[in-house]
């Protein structure tokens, strides 16, 4: 599978784009704004990708780069100097990108296990950020995050880029005037054929820290299967296919729905064709029981094509008065009745430009964007609880007061790990 296939992230909507610029640069009142001093941490090709959205609204200078593989590194500065005409400084250590004069954002691009410490050091510096999804790697950071932002005050964005498309916000407003009626149930799913990479231990490749890489997270022996962009599949790592990339359409949900949290969740599942090779379902049922109804996730990533593949990814919303299938770029209305006739509406979205231009309008305005921490944590845990399920195999309770799991302490222990030396998990109860 290629990569750009799994996230159709460059669009076509110049317009829109040269609007966000004409706001982020000032060309409306002639007047030139200095550009946004920014850093990336993480140049790997997301990373990449949110630079380069950043670059297309305008507005912004890469002054400063982090990577724990020197060769990443190298090529982003390239990259990067190519693109605005000055070569950024380059870090290992993300404590001394920090330390940049005259930093006054980040992006943060690195696998998930890193986020919480990166975000916390951040914001403790008072820089706006910009930070990939999933959130956190486990629940309890998340809540340290949250409470972190809300005392520094700083603008934060959270990388659900799905909240820009146009197809998804149609859908919500559609769904939210009452067209279909009460909501009775959703289903969100994506399928796709995941494509291995070696899985024999060796030695990491000479550029690659492997230790700094794996962090606060256990020291696993490497492989290519768990290094650069399949640690998605990784456990210690990108904790699965829902938690990686079937949390943007689980944030969709629970945006169109108006909800938080589930109050409890079901999981089922495992690993059928690529046991031995993965360390997360490859077959993923879940049942989240929200305040508004119960909404059911499935994924596969292998085997037979969809019947038909236009739904492969998506949300069903199942209404009391008709049916709305949502994806990227599309979504469907359709009726209640046997002799009903569907409406198709196709939307163009340049999703991640437009979510990055709402991140530097905000830095501007000092408003806050659409995808605050909170907003981020709430998704992030929605997740984690799934996978916490799946690995107790059993039923859990989520209390949306306390935020923490009920009658299960197996369970409940799972929302933090330990942490390995010399790093400190940040929540501190």
């Amino acid at each position: 599978m290629e990569k750009m296939n799994r996230r159709k992230f460059i669009g076509t909507t110049v317009a829109n784009t040269m609007a966000m610029t004409t706001i982020l640069c000032g060309a409306s009142d002639n007047t030139a704004k200095p550009k946004l001093k920014t850093g990336l941490i993480g140049c790997g090709w997301y990373g990449m990708v949110d630079v380069k959205a950043a670059f297309k609204v305008g507005g912004v200078e890469i002054v400063a780069l982090c990577d724990v593989d020197s060769e990443h590194l190298k090529s982003s500065a390239d990259e990067v100097e190519k693109i605005q005409g000055s070569r950024p400084k380059t870090y290992k250590s993300y404590q001394e990108l920090l330390d940049t004069p005259g930093l006054e954002s980040v992006i943060i691009a690195t696998p998930p296990h890193w986020h919480a410490l990166m975000f916390i050091a951040a914001l403790e510096k008072g820089l706006d950020i910009y930070c990939e999804k999933p959130l956190s790697y486990d629940i309890n950071e998340g809540k340290a995050m949250v409470a972190a932002a809300k005392k520094s005050g700083r603008i934060v964005q959270i990388g659900f880029q799905r909240r820009k498309s146009k197809a998804i916000q149609q859908a919500r407003q559609y769904i939210q005037e009452g067209n279909i009626g009460k909501i009775i149930q959703a289903e969100a799913q994506i399928h796709y054929t995941a494509e291995m990479r070696d899985t024999t231990l060796q030695e990491p490749p000479a550029s690659l820290d492997w230790n700094l890489w794996c962090g606060p997270g256990p020291k696993l022996p490497y492989c290519p299967q768990i290094g650069h962009f399949a640690w998605r599949l990784e456990k210690e790592s990108g904790h699965g296919h829902l938690v990686d990339w079937g949390i943007h359409l689980i944030d969709a949900t629970r945006w169109i729905l108006g909800e938080k949290m589930p109050r409890s969740v079901q999981a089922a599942g495992g690993i059928y064709y690529f046991k031995d090779k993965i360390t997360t379902p490859d077959i993923l049922t879940v049942h989240f029981d929200f305040d508004a109804c119960p909404v059911i996730w499935h994924h596969r990533m292998w085997g037979a094509q969809e019947y038909d593949p236009q739904v492969s990814n998506g949300i069903f919303l199942y209404g009391e008065k008709g049916t709305v299938f949502v994806t990227d770029r599309k979504w469907v209305t359709i009726p209640k009745g046997r002799d009903s006739q569907q409406k198709v509406n196709e939307v163009s979205a340049d999703m991640g430009t437009e979510h990055m231009a709402e991140f530097l309008e905000a830095v501007q305005s000092r408003k806050q964007p659409i995808c605050t921490t909170e907003e981020g944590y709430y998704s992030t845990a929605t997740v984690k609880l799934a996978m916490i399920a799946y690995n107790v195999e059993s039923k859990i309770t989520w209390d949306q007061a306390s935020q923490t799991i009920t009658g299960n302490p197996r369970a409940a222990k799972l929302m933090q790990r330990d942490y390995r030396k010399p790093w400190k998990h940040p929540y501190k109860g």
